[in-house]
């Protein structure tokens, strides 16, 4: 959902500017949209889900009340085709390519990384002839995280569509913000690039498995009603080669990551506040994907998620399968928000524990995009044995989402 499993982000700036942010939980907002000549314009945007990407939920053919865009539904019984799923679906109200992994320096430091780009279709009239109104805008976050430094290092990019300033291809993946980019190659690898003020990431993403179609066949429920879904596929234990520049160098790095590529034009469910999600990659060479979606009371309104085994075969988890439960409590001293950001995950057969790289990978994008979040490298273990690596958001927590 990423990335966490909803269907939407939400987004204060567009027109190529960089601000500090990050993924941000899904939920409706009136924002602004400025172009390159300092044009701004208020639209409806949406942002990003799934995990991340939720909402309340509406028709899924929504049109808005001084436009007539409609957008499609997400529907099960369709089937996923390749390279043609793996670039945009303009269409559609949002969309994002979520990357997240542990790399390893040279020097034996361990580092989480995430890479994340959305496209947004606004609800905009279709038929304003002017050149200057963004059918697409996008936004792009990147985040460091390294326990010598103690804190979450990120950074946020946004743009309107075309205009050179930015793009995301139909027909496979190819999306860029100026030099920001996500790139799918010829040999079947991704190439993304990030630079912010304290990094500069680039890296190369090989596929060491078959996609992994979540849900069923890739239509992958959010909520209680069936319109409530998005189309949604992951790609775990991907090989990951590269550097890492800052201030004291560039250092080769590798490691393991799990990509999510999700698309959908519905909402979530009005009652829901925040949700939980993790995808963690075993030793092994298993990866599964969890996700809880909380009600008011913190208890589940909805589940989902998936077991793929070394050997390949897949296990789809029922909304009974999943649980999720606090063990340790972490108090952000930039927000005085409580975050449980060691977990106890219950995953049909599947049981970890959850512990963080470090504890401060909060994000707070209020001064763009208005949520806060955590969202950070987690260690999988069982039975107190590490098994696995990967990443854990938590949002809702600060203050419930308005969905």
């Amino acid at each position: 959902m990423g990335h966490t499993e909803c269907c939407c982000t939400d987004h204060d700036h567009a027109g190529g500017a960089d601000s500090s942010g990050q993924r941000e939980a899904c939920h409706v907002r009136w924002c602004r949209a400025r172009s390159e000549g300092g044009l701004v314009k208020k639209v409806v945007l949406l942002a990003a889900w799934f995990w991340s990407v939720c909402v309340a939920f509406v028709p899924v053919a929504v049109a808005s009340p001084s436009a007539s865009v409609v957008y499609p539904a997400v529907k099960p019984g369709l089937v996923l085709s390749f390279p043609r799923d793996y670039g945009a679906h303009p269409a559609f109200r949002t969309e994002w390519w979520y990357v997240t992994g542990w790399l390893n320096a040279d020097s034996g430091t361990p580092l989480g990384f995430q890479v994340t780009f959305f496209r947004s279709r606004p609800q905009l009239d279709p038929s304003n002839p002017s050149h200057f109104a963004p059918d697409q805008l996008l936004f792009a976050h990147a985040a460091l995280s390294d326990p010598k430094v103690g804190r979450l290092q990120h950074a946020q990019r946004s743009a309107r569509g075309g205009f050179g300033l930015a793009d995301a291809r139909v027909g496979d993946t190819d999306v860029h913000i100026n030099d920001w980019s996500l790139k799918r190659n010829t040999d079947n690898t991704l190439s993304a690039f990030v630079k912010t003020d304290d990094f500069i990431l680039e890296i190369r993403l090989e596929p060491t498995q078959p996609l992994l179609l979540q849900g069923r066949s890739g239509y992958s429920q959010k909520g209680p009603r069936p319109a409530q879904a998005s189309y949604y596929y992951s790609q775990p234990q991907m090989k990951v080669t590269g550097f890492v520049t800052r201030h004291g160098g560039k250092q080769a790095v590798h490691g393991t990551a799990w990509l999510d590529h999700e698309w959908s034009s519905a909402l979530l469910d009005s009652r829901a506040v925040g949700w939980d999600w993790t995808g963690i990659n075993f030793y092994d060479g298993s990866a599964l994907m969890a996700f809880r979606i909380r009600d008011k009371s913190g208890h589940k309104l909805w589940a989902g998620g998936s077991f793929r085994r070394a050997g390949g075969a897949t296990t789809v988890l029922l909304p009974s399968a999943i649980n999720f439960e606090g063990k340790r409590i972490w108090q952000s001293p930039h927000t005085g928000t409580e975050y449980p950001v060691s977990m106890i995950v219950n995953a049909g057969d599947v049981a970890v524990d959850l512990e963080p790289l470090m504890d401060d990978q909060e994000l707070d994008s209020r001064a763009s995009t208005g949520a806060v979040y955590w969202e950070g490298a987690v260690i999988a273990k069982h039975e107190g044995k590490p098994v696995g690596r990967g990443y854990l958001e938590l949002t809702g927590y600060f203050h419930p989402l308005g969905f």
